[in-house]
């Protein structure tokens, strides 16, 4: 399908209306998970890429072409800086703390978004559709097998020990080893009237839908007491 010379307000009016439906569709699965960009934000982006391409369908000089003409025309300097636009919006989605880093899925969802509205600019209808089941597909449908897929997990665990705590690491990891779980030893604070508070990262592999990890809880509170229990690894956002 080329690009049409002269489109209708009824054809402009029909790009429009698609690409705020596929938005929509897909913001909807970053608005029911509470991330920042959601079903207003993909909206918006979407549309502003759509806008982009029916502008530069609009500026195009028309004078002595064809339809055909079009696949040799530079007419890819406007929608590409839209593209490189949605990077930096899609850079400030992206948070990291520590080595925890968030918000990745959300960058790449505007991203496609933006290459979704820009089809739906460009008169490509059946590109645009089809981006917007893969989108949907990855973002509700696999997710159910991301969930699953087993991988690495890491805490920071505080705990306080009573007496010498010189054995302490090599026993926790001791515990813990047959369970799934490796504790390395990272800290030592002062102690408080004969309290030592001992500081590990903790690293396990398991899926993310196992949710939080239960087995290692107890087994240390059977012989210590937990201060503290921070989660630093990335789910899927």
């Amino acid at each position: 399908m080329y690009m049409p010379l002269n489109p209708s307000v009824e054809d402009l009016a029909l790009r429009l209306v698609l690409t705020v439906m596929a938005s929509a569709l897909i913001g909807l699965n970053r608005e029911a998970r509470g991330h920042a960009a959601g079903f207003r934000t993909t909206i918006l982006v979407g549309l502003a890429a759509c806008l982009t391409m029916i502008q530069a369908n609009l500026l195009l000089s028309l004078e002595g072409k064809t339809p055909e003409s079009f696949a040799v025309a530079d007419v890819l300097r406007f929608p590409l800086g839209v593209l490189t636009g949605v990077g930096f919006i899609g850079g400030g989605t992206i948070l990291k703390r520590g080595s925890l880093v968030l918000g990745v899925t959300t960058a790449a969802t505007l991203w496609l978004v933006t290459a979704i509205g820009l089809c739906f600019g460009g008169g490509q209808w059946a590109v645009g559709t089809a981006g917007t089941f893969l989108a949907v597909f990855t973002l509700w449908a696999l997710k159910w097998l991301d969930m699953r897929i087993p991988r690495e997990h890491r805490a920071l665990l505080a705990i306080d020990a009573a007496g010498d705590w010189a054995p302490v690491p090599n026993e926790l990891d001791r515990i813990l080893r047959p369970k799934g779980y490796r504790a390395q030893f990272v800290g030592h604070g002062r102690p408080q009237e004969g309290v030592h508070r001992l500081k590990f990262e903790i690293s396990w592999k398991q899926p993310d839908l196992a949710g939080y990890p239960l087995v290692l809880a107890e087994a240390v509170e059977d012989k210590w007491e937990i201060a503290s229990m921070e989660m630093i690894t990335e789910g899927n956002h």
